[in-house]
């Protein structure tokens, strides 16, 4: 079970992460958490481009060192990259010293400030320590294309029932979030092409 939309009362009382950008103009963020892998993110680069489209992708430190080709590729074309750990780690259930040692070590590999914990989950010691050198992104439009119990077709009118000028939307470049992202990706990016959007990364301001 999600919440598609990230309600503005939860984002109010956590305002050290960033939720959405601020903005009137026609703009979606688009992130994929958890690649590269090769049965993926390839595609999505490949469905992007049409568009003109850039994105951010928060990558595992991990899926990293064993495809660097296609990681260098998101760089090559363009895209920004974010820590999204070494190993996924979910912060409620590591102690916060390894956590951010596992952090560390993803940023040897994924030079960014910019940082999503999995899950979205931190302690309060780790989200102390990590506002101090990045960025913290978070999302308020979440797809759900992982949720193997959701259709193709309700992962897309997730997104499409709730993106607005600023959003950052959520999906994944991941083997369990295939089948929905590969039905949504390309209808989210046509829908919003025809409503004079434009698809931006995310930057350290």
């Amino acid at each position: 079970m999600f919440i598609a939309k990230t309600p503005k009362l939860l984002q109010a009382f956590m305002p050290a992460y960033t939720w959405r950008l601020d903005t009137q103009e026609r703009v979606l963020y688009l992130t994929f958490d958890d690649g590269p892998i090769p049965e993926v993110t390839p595609w999505v680069l490949d469905t992007l481009r049409p568009y003109q489209a850039k994105a951010t992708f928060f990558c595992v430190g991990d899926n990293v060192v064993k495809h660097p080709a296609i990681f260098q590729q998101i760089l090559e074309e363009g895209h920004a990259v974010g820590n999204h750990t070494y190993h996924h780690l979910n912060g409620w259930h590591t102690d916060a010293v390894p956590y951010l040692n596992n952090v560390r070590r993803c940023a040897r590999v994924v030079k960014s400030r910019l940082f999503r914990p999995p899950y979205g989950r931190l302690t309060p010691r780790q989200r102390m320590s990590l506002v101090r050198h990045f960025r913290i992104i978070m999302w308020d439009v979440l797809s759900g294309d992982y949720d193997v119990h959701i259709s193709p077709q309700q992962c897309l009118q997730n997104v499409l029932d709730h993106a607005q000028p600023g959003s950052i939307v959520l999906m994944h470049d991941s083997l369990k979030a295939q089948r929905n992202v590969r039905f949504a990706l390309p209808a989210v990016l046509e829908h919003y092409a025809r409503e004079g959007y434009r698809f931006e990364k995310i930057g350290m301001v």
